[in-house]
Protein backbone atom coordinates (compact mmCIF):
# COMPACT_ATOMS: atom_id res chain seq x y z
CA UNK A 1 0.00 0.00 0.00
CA UNK A 2 0.93 3.54 -1.16
CA UNK A 3 2.37 5.44 2.03
CA UNK A 4 0.94 8.44 -0.39
CA UNK A 5 -2.09 7.57 -0.26
CA UNK A 6 -2.15 7.50 3.97
CA UNK A 7 -0.85 10.44 4.01
CA UNK A 8 -3.42 11.83 1.44
CA UNK A 9 -5.99 10.31 3.77
CA UNK A 10 -4.91 11.02 7.45
CA UNK A 11 -2.50 13.89 7.20
CA UNK A 12 -4.27 17.62 6.34
CA UNK A 13 -3.88 19.87 8.79
CA UNK A 14 -6.82 21.27 11.33
CA UNK A 15 -6.84 23.81 13.98
CA UNK A 16 -8.60 22.48 16.92
CA UNK A 17 -8.93 25.35 19.48
CA UNK A 18 -9.24 24.80 23.08
CA UNK A 19 -9.35 28.43 25.00
CA UNK A 20 -10.12 29.93 28.27
CA UNK A 21 -12.06 33.08 28.22
CA UNK A 22 -9.60 35.60 27.81
CA UNK A 23 -9.39 38.45 30.35
CA UNK A 24 -7.34 41.70 30.76
CA UNK A 25 -3.91 41.00 32.88
CA UNK A 26 -4.31 41.09 36.26
CA UNK A 27 -1.35 41.05 38.86
CA UNK A 28 0.58 38.85 39.37
CA UNK A 29 2.65 39.73 36.18
CA UNK A 30 4.69 37.17 34.54
CA UNK A 31 7.81 38.73 36.01
CA UNK A 32 6.44 37.90 39.79
CA UNK A 33 5.44 33.87 38.39
CA UNK A 34 8.77 33.47 36.71
CA UNK A 35 10.54 34.79 40.17
CA UNK A 36 8.60 32.08 42.15
CA UNK A 37 8.77 30.03 39.89
CA UNK A 38 12.23 30.00 40.20
CA UNK A 39 12.59 30.04 44.19
CA UNK A 40 10.07 26.79 43.93
CA UNK A 41 12.64 24.69 41.59
CA UNK A 42 14.46 22.15 43.25
CA UNK A 43 15.04 20.02 39.84
CA UNK A 44 12.79 18.44 37.72
CA UNK A 45 9.48 18.87 37.65
CA UNK A 46 7.87 20.80 40.60
CA UNK A 47 4.91 19.32 42.17
CA UNK A 48 2.63 21.70 41.08
CA UNK A 49 -0.08 18.97 41.89
CA UNK A 50 0.07 19.52 45.71
CA UNK A 51 -0.51 22.92 45.75
CA UNK A 52 -3.53 25.22 46.29
CA UNK A 53 -2.95 28.60 46.25
CA UNK A 54 -5.50 31.35 45.70
CA UNK A 55 -6.74 31.77 42.22
CA UNK A 56 -5.47 35.45 40.92
CA UNK A 57 -7.40 35.81 38.17
CA UNK A 58 -6.26 35.39 34.38
CA UNK A 59 -2.92 36.53 32.39
CA UNK A 60 -3.04 37.81 29.24
CA UNK A 61 -0.82 34.34 28.63
CA UNK A 62 -1.61 32.18 25.50
CA UNK A 63 0.17 29.19 24.01
CA UNK A 64 -0.32 29.13 20.46
CA UNK A 65 -1.15 25.81 18.36
CA UNK A 66 2.60 25.51 17.31
CA UNK A 67 4.27 25.70 20.70
CA UNK A 68 5.04 29.73 20.79
CA UNK A 69 4.36 31.47 23.91
CA UNK A 70 2.65 34.76 24.18
CA UNK A 71 2.52 37.26 26.82
CA UNK A 72 0.35 40.84 26.65
CA UNK A 73 0.86 39.59 22.39
CA UNK A 74 4.14 39.61 22.08
CA UNK A 75 6.24 36.20 21.53
CA UNK A 76 8.54 35.01 24.83
CA UNK A 77 11.62 34.97 22.79
CA UNK A 78 13.65 33.63 26.04
CA UNK A 79 13.70 29.68 25.33
CA UNK A 80 15.04 29.33 29.19
CA UNK A 81 11.48 31.39 30.60
CA UNK A 82 9.63 29.59 28.29
CA UNK A 83 11.04 26.21 29.86
CA UNK A 84 10.79 27.63 33.54
CA UNK A 85 6.62 28.27 32.78
CA UNK A 86 6.06 25.04 31.50
CA UNK A 87 7.42 23.57 34.66
CA UNK A 88 4.39 25.34 36.48
CA UNK A 89 2.06 24.45 34.02
CA UNK A 90 -1.24 22.29 35.28
CA UNK A 91 -4.56 21.69 33.74
CA UNK A 92 -7.41 21.59 36.00
CA UNK A 93 -10.23 19.91 34.32
CA UNK A 94 -10.56 22.42 30.93
CA UNK A 95 -8.61 25.18 32.06
CA UNK A 96 -5.23 25.63 31.91
CA UNK A 97 -3.35 27.30 34.99
CA UNK A 98 0.59 28.46 35.92
CA UNK A 99 0.99 27.60 39.71
CA UNK A 100 3.35 28.60 42.35
CA UNK A 101 2.99 27.93 46.25
CA UNK A 102 1.70 31.54 46.23
CA UNK A 103 -0.16 32.13 43.56
CA UNK A 104 -2.40 30.36 40.33
CA UNK A 105 -3.11 32.34 37.23
CA UNK A 106 -5.17 31.65 34.30
CA UNK A 107 -3.76 31.19 30.89
CA UNK A 108 -4.98 30.45 27.16
CA UNK A 109 -4.29 27.56 25.05
CA UNK A 110 -5.00 27.50 21.47
CA UNK A 111 -4.98 23.53 21.13
CA UNK A 112 -2.54 21.58 23.56
CA UNK A 113 0.57 23.08 25.49
CA UNK A 114 3.24 21.32 24.22
CA UNK A 115 4.55 20.13 20.52
CA UNK A 116 6.15 16.68 19.74
CA UNK A 117 8.71 17.80 17.61
CA UNK A 118 10.77 14.64 16.99
CA UNK A 119 10.50 11.20 18.22
CA UNK A 120 12.98 7.79 18.39
CA UNK A 121 12.91 4.33 18.02
CA UNK A 122 14.21 3.22 22.04
CA UNK A 123 14.22 -0.92 21.74
CA UNK A 124 10.08 -1.55 21.41
CA UNK A 125 8.83 1.80 22.17
CA UNK A 126 9.23 5.60 20.86
CA UNK A 127 10.18 8.28 22.84
CA UNK A 128 8.83 11.66 21.58
CA UNK A 129 10.46 14.98 22.61
CA UNK A 130 8.31 18.12 23.05
CA UNK A 131 8.98 21.72 22.25
CA UNK A 132 10.37 22.20 25.81
CA UNK A 133 12.34 19.23 26.19
CA UNK A 134 10.08 17.03 27.84
CA UNK A 135 10.81 13.13 27.05
CA UNK A 136 8.08 10.17 27.19
CA UNK A 137 7.83 6.83 25.68
CA UNK A 138 4.53 6.47 24.21
CA UNK A 139 2.67 3.83 25.99
CA UNK A 140 -0.05 2.70 29.04
CA UNK A 141 1.64 5.79 30.77
CA UNK A 142 2.20 8.05 28.00
CA UNK A 143 -0.93 7.19 25.35
CA UNK A 144 -1.16 8.69 21.31
CA UNK A 145 -4.39 9.43 20.33
CA UNK A 146 -5.98 10.80 17.06
CA UNK A 147 -8.50 12.85 17.17
CA UNK A 148 -10.37 13.25 13.64
CA UNK A 149 -12.64 16.34 12.84
CA UNK A 150 -16.27 15.10 12.61
CA UNK A 151 -16.84 17.18 9.93
CA UNK A 152 -14.14 16.25 7.27
CA UNK A 153 -12.11 13.90 9.06
CA UNK A 154 -8.99 15.71 9.47
CA UNK A 155 -6.32 14.65 12.52
CA UNK A 156 -5.02 16.10 15.22
CA UNK A 157 -2.48 13.76 16.89
CA UNK A 158 -1.48 14.22 20.49
CA UNK A 159 1.07 12.16 23.09
CA UNK A 160 0.50 12.58 26.75
CA UNK A 161 3.52 14.34 28.64
CA UNK A 162 2.42 14.24 32.09
CA UNK A 163 -0.76 15.05 34.72
CA UNK A 164 -3.58 15.91 31.40
CA UNK A 165 -1.19 17.81 29.31
CA UNK A 166 -0.40 16.50 26.12
CA UNK A 167 1.41 17.46 23.11
CA UNK A 168 0.34 18.09 19.52
CA UNK A 169 2.58 15.43 17.33
CA UNK A 170 3.93 17.97 14.70
CA UNK A 171 3.28 17.31 10.70
CA UNK A 172 6.78 15.64 10.41
CA UNK A 173 6.78 13.53 13.05
CA UNK A 174 3.03 12.09 12.15
CA UNK A 175 4.74 11.57 8.57
CA UNK A 176 6.90 9.68 10.63
CA UNK A 177 4.47 7.41 12.30
CA UNK A 178 2.44 6.76 9.22
CA UNK A 179 5.80 5.19 7.65
CA UNK A 180 6.42 2.95 10.45
CA UNK A 181 2.18 2.12 10.75
CA UNK A 182 0.88 -1.44 11.05
CA UNK A 183 -2.68 -2.81 10.11
CA UNK A 184 -3.93 -4.70 13.73
CA UNK A 185 -7.77 -5.16 15.59
CA UNK A 186 -8.56 -2.95 17.60
CA UNK A 187 -12.11 -2.50 19.06
CA UNK A 188 -13.79 -5.30 16.75
CA UNK A 189 -12.12 -3.89 13.66
CA UNK A 190 -8.78 -3.71 11.68
CA UNK A 191 -7.32 -0.48 11.96
CA UNK A 192 -3.83 1.53 10.76
CA UNK A 193 -2.03 2.52 13.62
CA UNK A 194 1.34 2.60 15.35
CA UNK A 195 2.57 0.40 18.15
CA UNK A 196 4.70 1.73 20.96
CA UNK A 197 6.14 -0.16 24.24
CA UNK A 198 3.86 -3.14 23.78
CA UNK A 199 0.79 -0.82 23.26
CA UNK A 200 -1.35 -0.08 20.01
CA UNK A 201 -2.56 2.76 19.06
CA UNK A 202 -5.43 3.10 16.23
CA UNK A 203 -5.49 6.29 13.41
CA UNK A 204 -7.86 5.58 10.57
CA UNK A 205 -9.79 2.38 10.42
CA UNK A 206 -8.17 0.53 7.84
CA UNK A 207 -10.86 -0.01 5.35
CA UNK A 208 -11.02 4.27 5.19
CA UNK A 209 -7.73 3.11 3.10
CA UNK A 210 -9.04 0.70 0.47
Amino acid sequence: MSYIRVYEQIIPSHPMAKTMTTQKIVTPSAESLASSARAAQKGGIPPVHLWNPPHCGDIDMRIARDGTWFYMGTPIGRHELVKLFSTILRRDGDDYVLVTPVEKVGITVDDAPFVAVDFNKRGDGLEFETNVGDRMVAGKDHPIRVVRDAKTGEPSPYVLVRANLEALIDRKSFYRLVEIGEHAPHAGAQWFGVRSDGVFFPIIPSAELE
